[in-house]
């Protein structure tokens, strides 16, 4: 029989394969940012050096822009409530989480792309615009083709497509129904985050370590997650988390199959553990928090920013999902482990934190009492609770990118002065920059009327309603402790003497401005007058299965 005989053959005696069902225009926010990221590349191909720093910008500020508008859209039409669903053969889903973060995402990274795009923080170079960014990431830090790159003026602008690509991957991963999906979305967002932590001008060296322990630690973190997602397979015969669910809550069909799997919980148990040590370690909890004050200082820091504020959001809403969608029914198992991971979590970030000499490594430490105060929220295991750790995202996103940019600042002829003794008397020699950077302190210390506060007592409040007392009694203590490095650094800039010979305050070009301006406004706004966003959480935090 000739091939095609029997392939006829084979095709009359078997049903056809489905096409997929591909649901575009409500995946429209992620296709647009991928598409975008696309023609970014194709930019770089195709377009002359001289042109590709304006096209670039402009390209992702497009496609920002246009995914926010899509994801307001199909919010308006219902999406993120009554219309919610799972799209494209049930592996990803579209509901009122999803499209919060993702609206969350695609705002911080707008500002980010901002301040990537500085070029006013340091002298021209041979006529050309100096960014945070290596003038060929591909040449040996300190070699003649670095500094024959520096001198032709070249620009890394590969960084906005990277950017760009990270982005689709965070989109994807809140919204990811089904354990293969969400560990796609993983992969697409680490890896051009690898990428970008080594490309920093300054401290090249400090800034290639930091890619690689990077690099290195998120690799055992994702075959964790990998190995995870066999384990679970092998126990419920899905990676869906609705059918997840169902076979941990016993309403699933038992099958021959399953009644042999679920007589041990031991595949169910290690595979939840294992799926849990590649989420903790992307939102920087304790155990798995070593990388964070490394990664942080060695990044560029506009980079930092974006990582620490978009990262996190993407980390906990897919935390959020598959622990209230795939593991409700295993509640009384995960929730004492969460409590110690939690507690550790905050304790460890607010103690080493006031240790720390270095303005990044102070924040690292600060975004992981972060991911604990987060964690209380999580903790609820109740609609506030998720309603809170919404919020809480929002908030916290906008304070740290704004943070990060007012570091760019202050500079000396080494680049960022980032130890503390620089920051001396900053108060005195710029007063407005100093207390920008007070109300980002305050609002990670949780002081009224600024966002910080509205979110911590938002996060203890349902952590304190889903029976958690004695956590969020932990949260407040190491809140305070946690404000003693906030306001110590506030003293040292207002109440300190500048040192004769300190690093100057570069004047920003309207692009940093505005990410900070943004940031200062949403501080302010979401602790003045929350109700309206609060309500906004409320409203979008039911998850669909």
């Amino acid at each position: 029989m000739s091939p095609t005989q029997w392939l006829a053959a084979a095709g009359g005696n078997s049903a056809s394969i489905p096409a997929p069902h591909i649901e575009y225009g409500q995946l429209s926010p992620m296709l647009i940012v991928f598409g975008a990221a696309v023609v970014g590349i194709l930019a770089e191909a195709f377009l002359p050096r001289r042109a590709r720093y304006g096209a670039q910008i402009g390209i992702s500020l497009l496609g920002l822009g246009g995914a926010f508008t899509a994801v307001v859209v199909l919010a308006a039409q219902g999406y993120a409530t009554t219309d919610a669903g799972l799209l494209a053969m049930g592996s990803v889903a579209i509901d009122g989480p999803a499209l919060f973060l993702q609206g969350v995402i695609l705002l911080t990274a707008v500002l980010a792309v901002l301040t990537y795009a500085e070029r006013r923080l340091e002298p021209r170079l041979n006529g050309h615009g100096v960014d945070s960014f290596t003038a060929q990431g591909a040449s040996v830090p300190g070699g003649d083709q670095e500094r024959e790159a520096t001198r032709a003026g070249f620009t890394t602008t590969e960084v906005f497509p990277l950017t760009l690509f990270a982005v689709g991957g965070m989109l994807l991963f809140p919204a990811a129904n089904d354990l293969l999906t969400m560990f796609v979305a993983l992969e697409v967002l680490s890896l051009p985050l690898y990428l970008l932590c080594g490309l920093a001008r300054r401290r090249r060296l400090l800034s290639q370590e930091a890619a690689l322990k990077y690099f290195l630690l998120g690799a055992f973190a994702s075959a964790f997650f990998l190995f995870g997602t066999a384990l679970l397979y092998g126990y419920a015969g899905s990676v869906q988390l609705g059918d997840i669910a169902d076979v941990v809550s016993g309403v699933a069909p038992v099958t021959p199959a399953l009644a042999v799997t679920t007589q041990n919980d031991a595949l169910l148990l290690i595979g939840l553990a294992m799926l849990a040590v590649g989420l903790l370690f992307k939102v920087g909890a304790v155990p798995f928090h070593a990388w964070t004050p490394d990664v942080y200082q060695g990044a560029p820091t506009p980079v930092t920013g974006f990582m620490a504020a978009a990262t996190k959001t993407a980390a906990f809403g897919a935390f959020l999902r598959l622990f209230y969608v795939a593991f409700p029914g295993l509640k009384w198992d995960w929730r004492p482990v969460m409590w110690g991971v939690a507690i550790l979590t905050m304790v460890v970030g607010a103690i080493l934190a006031v240790t720390q000499q270095d303005v990044k490594r102070l924040l690292a430490y600060s975004s992981i009492a972060h991911a604990g105060f987060i964690l209380t929220g999580v903790i609820a295991t109740n609609r506030q609770g998720l309603s809170a750790v919404l919020f809480y995202l929002l908030a916290y996103s906008f304070v740290t990118l704004g943070a990060f940019a007012v570091v760019t600042l202050v500079r000396d002829s080494k680049g960022e002065a980032t130890h503390l003794s620089n920051w001396a008397g900053l108060g005195r020699r710029s007063p407005l920059l100093a207390a920008v950077f007070a109300l980002f302190l305050l609002a990670f210390a949780g002081i009224p009327l600024t966002s910080g506060f509205t979110g911590k007592f938002a996060v203890f409040q349902a952590a304190a309603a889903g029976g958690a007392t004695p956590l969020v009694i932990v949260g407040v203590l190491s809140s305070a402790v946690a404000a003693f490095f906030y306001i110590r650094v506030i003293v040292l800039m207002f109440f300190s003497d500048p040192q004769p010979h300190g690093p100057s305050v570069a004047v920003p070009s309207p692009l940093t401005a505005t990410a900070i301006g943004v940031g200062v406004l949403v501080t302010l706004g979401l602790g003045l007058l929350p109700q309206y966003f609060l309500d906004l959480a409320s409203k979008a935090s039911l998850f669909v299965r």
